[in-house]
């Protein structure tokens, strides 16, 4: 997967996901009961992100955390999607040289 637009997808899906946790545990969070949503990210030799969901052991609120894994997923993903219309344009560029 040591494409560009392959590694910038896999850093979107990975920040999709740490999305759709932290607003699960934010409508969850009245629960009795509810253990937290974790996203576990690790490299992957050959470029991008490999994610998984964990739940917390014990049950916890930390709505100031899942505010702040929201709005960092959101950066997340605006950054990955600009590295891939950067390497569009670039493409592009390359193809107007060469024709």
């Amino acid at each position: 997967m040591n494409s560009l637009p392959s590694i910038a997808l896999s850093g979107v899906n990975a920040a999709k996901l740490r999305l759709d946790a932290a607003g699960n545990n934010i409508a969850n969070s009245q629960t009795p009961g509810y253990r937290r949503q974790r996203v576990l990210q690790a490299e992957q030799s050959d470029g991008g992100v490999m994610t998984s969901m964990a739940r917390s052991v014990e049950p916890d609120q930390n709505l100031a955390q899942d505010i702040v894994d929201q709005i960092s997923a959101s950066y997340m993903i605006k950054a990955d999607l600009r590295v891939v219309q950067t390497q569009d344009e670039m493409l592009g560029a390359l193809l107007d040289v060469k024709a």
